[in-house]
């Protein structure tokens, strides 16, 4: 089979690579194409993958809506030599334009709708993660999140044997995406507001997208990309304004205080279910209240010995996402119709916990 996999952003990255490699391993022939975001192509060099990178669709919202069709010529171009047969991508509008304009199928995986409006009249079939808020007869409702395609207990492992000393806080502190126009995340005065608090407890380490004023710069992480994760499970907090570190930290079992302008009537279903049935992340619009409740979870002794106990409560009710992956995708299209009854059955049997299908 020729697989078409695309890429838009750093997570993405993650949640393919584990799929790509299962792929490679059976026989597939897999092409990569990739958008120019923030740290995607480092990550695709740290994990030893070949790419073809498409440029970027720029920064401001009329650039971005301009070059949409530019970025299709850009795919089409890079892919039609290969002749593929399917397209497989997270959320991706060229994906699904392209592969609708060469007559192949296209499989959308996709966890918070924003693309949805864009692409869903092309794909042919939407595979959706736990808080997904579309209904549709080309969705299928998958039972976990897309961090869990790296970070199920089947695909992540972490050494602890260098493990930190004592109590760490992790701030993660992100620049606006397509989706993020006219939303806030934390300003400058906070996020010295958080350092000088949270350092009374503990360690504080800070990832930032965007640069850091100077007297931050000495908090800043200085690991590799590819570290990020190892670091995060070793944290006792994480207080952020990203929603893709959020659900990495909740699925690690690592307490969360979550604060942007998101949150509220557009808060994402997944950010919900997170916080109000499994109780592993806290969500705030206000900041002061954020500050609040990141200073009391720092305070906890063995606050992950709780989490840990949460996080297992919520894998019970999820699967390994990249066995899922592997198992569709290789039998598409018959697999549309026999996907509910393969999830309920590997969940009754916990085959997608650690066995072969």
């Amino acid at each position: 089979m020729r697989i078409v996999v695309d890429i838009g952003h750093p997570s993405q990255v993650h949640f393919f690579k584990n799929f790509i490699k299962e792929m490679e391993k059976k026989g597939h022939q897999v092409l990569i194409t990739v958008s120019e975001k923030d740290i995607a192509t480092d990550l695709l060099l740290a994990y030893d993958f070949e790419y073809t990178s498409l440029g970027n669709y720029g920064k401001s919202l009329p650039e971005k809506i301009l070059n949409v069709p530019i970025m299709d010529i850009k795919m089409y171009k890079a892919v039609r030599a290969m002749k593929p047969d399917i397209f497989i991508a997270f959320g991706s509008v060229r994906a699904a334009h392209v592969a609708w304009f060469l007559g192949k199928p296209s499989i959308i995986f996709d966890g918070d709708n924003f693309t949805f409006h864009y692409y869903k009249w092309f794909a042919d079939t939407i595979c959706a993660f736990s808080g997904f808020e579309k209904a549709g007869k080309k969705i299928i409702n998958i039972p976990g999140y897309k961090e869990l395609a790296y970070l199920h207990p089947q695909r992540f492992s972490p050494d602890h044997t260098n493990q930190t000393k004592g109590p760490v806080t992790i701030l993660r502190f992100i620049s606006k995406a397509f989706h993020d126009v006219g939303k806030d995340g934390f300003d400058l005065d906070f996020k010295r507001r958080l350092v000088q608090e949270l350092s009374k407890y503990s360690t504080v380490y800070i990832s930032s997208e965007a640069p850091l004023p100077a007297d931050l710069e000495s908090y800043k992480l200085n690991i590799k990309p590819e570290e990020m994760h190892l670091l995060i499970s070793e944290a006792n907090l994480l207080v952020t304004d990203s929603g893709s570190m959020t659900t990495e930290a909740a699925v690690m079992g690592i307490p969360v205080v979550r604060c942007n302008s998101f949150i509220g009537q557009q808060n994402l279903g997944i950010f919900k279910e997170l916080e109000n049935k499994y109780g592993l992340i806290f969500n705030y619009k206000d900041s002061n209240q954020a500050l609040k409740k990141a200073i009391e979870l720092a305070q906890i002794p063995d606050i992950k010995i709780e989490w840990e106990q949460k996080r297992q409560y919520l894998l019970q009710d999820k699967i390994d996402v990249t066995l899922f992956m592997v198992w569709f995708v290789e039998h598409y299209p018959q697999s549309i119709e026999k996907a509910q009854s393969f999830i309920t059955f590997c969940l009754e049997s916990q085959i997608l916990k650690g066995g072969e299908y």
